[in-house]
């Protein structure tokens, strides 16, 4: 071969994997790369406060329980700033952490005229859904149904309001179900009540999966997700997940009482497991986490100290229950979603205080931690370089050992500062931690 050919390949096989190296440091989307809360990567740190080991902080208007995601340089956040009544897309520079812009969002739409511009009632905010980025645009959603796509340089490329095109949502709590981006469609799932809730929503409203033309906003289409759930049972606040197992891509979805996979080109329903709630007796168990797949099963985690169920992939019609996790016991989750890294799943329990490292194939547990102090973890854990990070809502960021739970250090990130519901980001060798008033990049 002639040596201007040999030089030519091995250009291109350089920027191929160069380019393939740089996506899989990116966090694009709540969960990161492999829609599980996994990562590769080196040297992150393990202690670290709010003045060591911060490569930089930035200031943020107001809080979000919404994942940092970036993209090369990128970083976006939302937040609702509680004293000009704003819901915000901010992006920053990832290396100095100047703020690049930041977007006014909010319409100002108030769900059956209740609440404010930026929360329906103090219990929550509209900022709690994460961004989600493919490198050529953000896509911003908020609990109030506005959704709004930019260029990563800020620019609008088209906005709408779910709520006030469809009505209202039925939802007993603020809705924060993220956006997805994934084979060229942008994903969002409402699963709500079929009948009024404090005066919000329509009787006969429907649960269904949404996919829309990320170019344009505009709806592809709707598929109706059925359940015979009851009241708040119905209610669903997790996210959809891309899989493809099998060479088979699919869209994970969890709530409502069941666990449905779909086609990503029609939303049509491959498959459905069901269910946690035996005769749907149970009618104020909403669902907060999302579904996590690894090792042909995906978990859902059953409410309210409930177990963990797993049901295997690749099936049609009704998909077979490969195991589901002691009744009683460590393994449960009210509200984190689970991890899966380096082939085993990580069940962080906000009710029961644990870490749990759990066996895919039996589902067995191969060790419990337990997570010190009294405030909870509402945030899910994030699994990168041997280590697993969780912060729960005072600030405290903890830091196990995947290989045997120990813990590695506990570090105080928020001062005074509650009710932080963040997931911790990595990318690019560094941690990107949200408090409710800065944003930091932690590491080398």
């Amino acid at each position: 071969m002639p040596r201007l050919w040999k030089n030519v390949l091995l250009a291109l096989g350089t920027l191929l994997a160069s380019t393939s190296l740089t996506q899989a440091q990116d966090w694009a989307n709540w969960r990161g790369p492999n829609y599980n809360g996994s990562i590769n990567a080196a040297n992150l740190p393990v202690k670290f406060s709010p003045t060591e080991g911060v490569k930089w902080s930035a200031e943020l208007p107001g809080p979000s329980a919404g994942t940092p995601v970036i993209w090369k340089n990128y970083v976006f956040v939302t937040a609702a700033d509680l004293k000009t009544q704003e819901l915000l897309g901010l992006c920053f520079d990832r290396s100095t952490g100047t703020q690049l812009w930041k977007r006014s969002i909010g319409t100002g739409y108030l769900p059956d005229g209740q609440g404010n511009k930026v929360q329906i009632d103090e219990r929550g905010n509209y900022a709690s859904p994460s961004p989600v980025t493919d490198g050529k645009r953000v896509v911003f959603f908020f609990g109030n149904g506005d959704l709004a796509a930019f260029t990563v340089k800020g620019e609008k490329i088209w906005q709408r309001n779910l709520q006030k095109e469809n009505g209202d949502f039925c939802f007993n709590w603020t809705f924060s179900s993220s956006p997805i981006l994934y084979a060229g469609k942008l994903y969002l799932q409402i699963l709500q009540r079929d009948q009024t809730v404090s005066n919000r929503g329509k009787n006969g409203s429907t649960s269904y999966l949404l996919a829309l033309n990320p170019e344009t906003g505009k709806e592809l289409w709707r598929s109706e997700r059925p359940t015979d759930a009851k009241m708040e049972s119905r209610e669903a606040y997790s996210t959809p997940i891309p899989y493809q197992h099998n060479g088979r891509k699919e869209i994970l979805i969890a709530g409502g009482d069941y666990l449905t996979g779909h086609d990503p080109e029609n939303g049509k329903e491959l498959w459905r497991w069901g269910t946690w709630n035996p005769n749907h007796n149970e009618v104020w168990w909403r669902l907060v986490p999302s579904p996590v797949a690894g090792a042909g099963v995906v978990l859902a985690c059953a409410p309210k100290r409930a177990p963990v169920y797993a049901a295997k992939l690749g099936g049609t019609g009704q998909a077979p229950l490969a195991w589901q996790s002691e009744a009683k016991g460590d393994t449960t989750s009210d509200v984190p979603t689970p991890l899966f890294y380096e082939g085993k799943f990580y069940v962080l329990s906000d009710v029961k205080k644990a870490l749990t490292c759990v066996d895919p194939a039996t589902g067995n547990p191969i060790w419990t931690t337990k997570v010190p102090g009294i405030p909870m973890c509402w945030g899910s854990p994030t699994g990168a370089d041997g280590k697993i990070y969780a912060m729960r809502l005072r600030g405290e960021v903890f830091v196990f050992s995947a290989q045997n739970g120990s813990l590695l250090a506990q570090n105080a990130m928020a001062g005074e500062e509650n009710e932080l519901r963040s997931t911790i980001a990595v990318a690019y060798n560094n941690l990107f931690i949200r408090t409710n008033t800065r944003l930091y990049c932690v590491g080398k």
